[in-house]
């Protein structure tokens, strides 16, 4: 019975949304509308009775099982040898040793300002046992501030090894 509710719960939905839908064998009988003396509704296919009324069901959609299937697209392939166009600008050997050397010397600074906020941030958290601010007498707020701290410092962790990866990566 509860199945039945479910069903015919979800007919009516899809009837009053006017969506397309397929209908199955079970539900091509007439549905009836029926609402109680408290109000309630209920749908039956029991036929009319009293407080009953038939609710018109638009026919029966049915939908392809298998459409047509669209090829892949082939996998976009380089040339064996990049060469850059001709009109691109050309940088000089010097220009970019000074550009890496900018780039290693920005990481490396970078690198230095994520080790000090790490090493801030783990004596902040302590082990997991930061201190108590004063206006967190309560303890849900002190739990909230620690999993913060804690996720404070894994990101901070992932950041610096990030950049150790990107600096052993320089020439």
């Amino acid at each position: 019975m509860k199945y039945i509710c479910i069903s015919l719960l979800c007919l009516t939905a899809m009837v009053s949304a006017k969506v397309p839908f397929v209908t199955p064998a079970f539900a091509q009988n007439d549905v009836y509308l029926c609402i109680d003396a408290e109000g309630r509704r209920e749908y039956k296919n029991t036929g009319p009775t009293a407080r009953c009324k038939r609710v018109d069901l638009p026919g029966v959609s049915t939908v392809p099982s298998s459409a047509p299937r669209a090829t892949p697209a082939a996998p976009a392939t380089r040339p064996a040898t990049a060469t850059s166009p001709s009109e691109f600008p050309r940088v000089s050997s010097g220009e970019q040793k000074a550009r890496d050397s900018d780039r290693k010397r920005i990481l490396q600074d970078e690198l230095k300002v994520e080790e000090a906020k790490l090493a801030a941030l783990k004596a902040e958290y302590n082990n997991g046992e930061p201190e108590r601010l004063g206006n967190e007498r309560n303890y849900a707020k002190y739990q909230e501030r620690t999993a913060a701290l804690k996720d404070d410092v894994a990101r901070t962790e992932r950041n610096v090894e990030a950049l150790k990866r990107e600096l052993g990566n320089l020439k």
